[in-house]
């Protein structure tokens, strides 16, 4: 981890910890709470994509563990740490996990030290490294992780700040690293289910924000997975994945969608 941290600028909002804000965290200043106010009331429904979102990570990591036997996980672009975070969730499972995090959002570097726990069994670290930048996480994170060995790279919500093609190049590069067996976990904003409203909020925070994010369509998300075996349900409503089903009422889409996806 570097010695020398980023200075945090409060007065410019940043999506981690409006993230945080949206959650019922704390970690957020007040420029954030304006800006995510005001993106709620442009687009109340942003609330519902926040815990939806969250509880995919949830129901994937379950998976992942429980039924997939991954022990090791490349979390990218994990924002602020707050309840069930991936580490909490994988180890609760099998406490040997090993997870490494990567941000590169200040605050976040700031508050690394939340995420620096594990088990004794386990291994827990944290990258301060950049999407845009796949081959500084892959070589940061080899210190942690065992790339022979099957490995879930996890993306919720971090490629929509690619706002071009160059989006799939980074993912690809990071996922080509991964040896067979291994799992991509993926999701992001589409215009799918409130298309006026998701457009005004990315519109919004664009305006606000120095990292600016587009949302994609559930084809252009699709893309993500080429060469990859898109487990059952295939690419939906994050509300709505539910792996090998769970008989229950199909709960209100979202947008925001993703999948989970085996490397053959």
């Amino acid at each position: 981890m570097p010695v020398d941290r980023p200075i945090i600028n409060s007065n410019v909002p940043h999506s981690a910890r409006i993230w945080n804000y949206w959650l019922g965290g704390k970690d957020c200043y007040e420029i954030d709470r304006q800006v995510g106010d005001q993106i709620v009331a442009a687009n109340p429904a942003i609330l519902d994509i926040a815990l939806a979102q969250r509880a995919f990570l949830v129901r994937a990591v379950e998976y992942l563990v429980g039924t997939a036997g991954i022990r090791q996980f490349l979390d990218v672009g994990t924002g602020l740490p707050t309840a069930d975070n991936t580490h909490e969730v994988a180890q609760r499972l099998a406490p040997e996990t090993r997870i490494v995090y990567v941000d590169h959002d200040p605050i976040v570097l700031a508050h690394a030290e939340a995420l620096l726990t594990s088990t004794p069994e386990g291994a827990t670290d944290y990258i301060d490294a950049d999407l845009r930048h796949p081959e500084a996480i892959l070589e940061q994170a080899a210190k942690t992780l065992d790339f022979t060995q099957p490995v879930a790279l996890i993306l919720l919500g971090i490629t929509a700040h690619v706002t071009d093609g160059s989006a799939y190049e980074m993912v690809g590069r990071l996922v080509d690293a991964l040896p067979s067996g291994s799992y991509l976990v993926l999701c992001d904003d589409t215009e799918v289910i409130n298309p006026e409203q998701m457009r005004t909020m990315i519109e919004q925070w664009n305006e606000s924000s120095d990292n600016p994010r587009i949302n994609r369509s559930p084809e252009e998300l699709a893309r993500f997975f080429m060469g990859l075996e898109l487990l059952e349900p295939g690419l939906v409503s994050v509300s709505r994945w539910f792996p090998e089903g769970s008989g229950a009422e199909a709960p209100a889409e979202v947008d925001d969608f993703g999948g989970v996806a085996r490397k053959p």
